[in-house]
């Protein structure tokens, strides 16, 4: 007498899991002939056939569902799927709160630019390493100012000097055609 074991849909989600990419196996999906179980209560039951473990999952209501589907016997456990699938959208979304991204502002300069100009955009550079983003310095040359390039490196020079305890310099100052780039990134 063979036992036909029938997936236990439950949740709102349905069995829509196989149009998800962040999807697992479960029930009559996991296709491994035996499985490491471990029961809804947390109890490890070891290895045992993929049938029984689908039959004890029937038994209690809930799905077998593929775990860490890595290594010779993957690792099943009895849960509810769709309790099980919320949990894993949460997680994803408390890690993705946690994620910080940095980045990169633009300061830009003249190689004759006033001491006034250069307080303001130096106090903006601080904020901004201070905030946690990387600061991408820009001067640019027009027409005759190409002949005064030592004038401009002078310049980002004396940034970075201005900024020593703020920001470590990562990418040091060079010059690209018409402009000269610097970059620097918070200490922290």
């Amino acid at each position: 007498m063979e036992d036909v074991i029938k997936p236990n849909i439950s949740g709102a989600y349905g069995n829509d899991h196989a149009t998800d990419k962040s999807a697992f196996r479960m029930n009559e999906q996991i296709t491994n002939p035996q499985v490491r179980l471990i029961l809804a209560n947390g109890e490890n039951v070891g290895i045992i056939s993929t049938r029984e473990a689908l039959f004890k999952a029937q038994e209690e209501g809930l799905d077998l569902i593929e775990i860490a589907p890595n290594g010779e016997f993957p690792v099943c456990k009895i849960l509810d799927a769709g309790k099980y699938r919320y949990e894993m959208q949460k997680r994803k979304a408390e890690a993705k709160k946690k994620q910080k991204t940095v980045e990169i502002k633009e300061i830009k300069f003249t190689p004759n630019i006033g001491d006034n100009d250069y307080a303001v955009k130096m106090r903006a550079a601080r904020r901004f390493l201070e905030d946690g983003n990387k600061v991408k310095f820009t001067l640019r040359f027009r027409g005759r100012e190409m002949s005064y390039i030592e004038s401009g490196s002078e310049v980002l020079k004396r940034a970075k000097t201005d900024l020593e305890g703020v920001a470590k310099v990562e990418q040091e100052a060079k010059l690209e055609g018409r402009q000269m780039g610097m970059l620097v990134a918070p200490v922290k």
